[in-house]
């Protein structure tokens, strides 16, 4: 991350680790993909059928592909499309990255060092990819896999060679994972699960687009996104979060890929969001939707005083 770069390079691989993207071509045209039904359940009356159509409505103007992930432990709610289907993490590992880290802590009955608090806050607050590097490096591959397998996540594969913005997540990995976080479990403690929404409830503004978009007034938000750009498939935009209040605990994921823009891959999840919000909690909205440029600024890691 301390090493020059040119600009155009330090801005593309915002969402990534230095080092972490194969060669990037111009913004590639969205294509337009057949898009699978919307699967919807719920315990409470008429709401499946009000998601599925309205999720599906959200989506009939987008190009690129989308999956899609709500769980409603209020209404034992659920939908989902494409839930099995790959994506490079970009960022949104990071949230994996802490979560083995606090799994590993526990199984060996200690609490963080003051350097992987402030590792892990720059992670996940600001996205700080050398921070990321630092703490996947001193993880390593048999650790992240041991989590993997303890919280069930049988479809992620975590990338090689150190490029963790290129481990394979789906939607159902995803959404193990933020149950895992917003209930009690024997993979995370009480207070690692705590520390993990502390810390997503604390990202930028900047970066709190996507999933939150809609959030009714009265629900606290957590969220954790990504952004990348590659040669094939363009721009991969995700968004995970997690939303408690009003009578509603549920988590949302959204992966997409085959956006022209970054921008384009942010309008896209927040139209899902917000049809998702408005139907499970129907009230007015008080949340401002950030709207990124295209190739939004890279998060520098801070230097030192000398």
């Amino acid at each position: 991350m301390t090493h020059r770069r040119s600009r155009r390079a330090r801005v593309l691989c915002a969402g990534l680790g230095v080092g972490m993207l194969t060669p990037i071509v111009g913004a590639a045209v969205p294509a337009a993909a057949a898009t699978p039904a919307v699967s919807c359940t719920s315990g409470q009356a008429g709401l499946a059928a009000k998601l599925q159509k309205d999720i599906t409505a959200a989506l009939a103007s987008r190009k690129g592909t989308v999956a899609v992930g709500l769980y409603d432990r209020s209404t034992n709610t659920t939908c989902s499309l494409r839930a099995t289907s790959a994506y490079d993490s970009a960022s949104v590992v990071k949230v994996t990255v802490l979560a083995t880290l606090l799994w590993d802590a526990k199984k060996h009955n200690r609490y963080l060092t003051s350097r992987e608090d402030t590792l892990a806050a720059a992670m996940i607050t600001k996205s700080d990819n050398a921070a990321t590097s630092t703490l996947w490096k001193q993880l390593g591959m048999t650790k992240i896999k041991g989590f993997l397998a303890a919280a069930g996540m049988t479809g992620t594969t975590p990338g090689a060679n150190g490029y963790w913005g290129l481990t394979q997540i789906r939607v159902q990995d995803e959404q193990k994972l933020l149950k895992l976080i917003t209930a009690k479990n024997s993979v995370l403690s009480d207070n690692s699960r705590a520390y993990i929404l502390k810390l997503m409830g604390k990202v930028v503004s900047a970066q709190r687009w996507g999933t939150p978009a809609g959030t009714p007034s009265g629900v606290a938000v957590h969220v954790k996104n990504g952004w990348l750009q590659r040669a094939t498939h363009g721009w991969r935009v995700h968004s995970v979060g997690t939303f408690d209040g009003r009578g509603h605990d549920y988590m949302i994921t959204v992966l997409t890929q085959d956006n022209s823009t970054m921008s384009y891959g942010v309008t896209t999840i927040q139209n899902v969001a917000k049809a998702i919000h408005k139907d499970l909690v129907p009230t007015a909205s008080t949340t401002t939707a950030y709207v990124p440029t295209s190739t939004p600024q890279e998060v520098m890691p801070a230097i030192p005083a000398r």
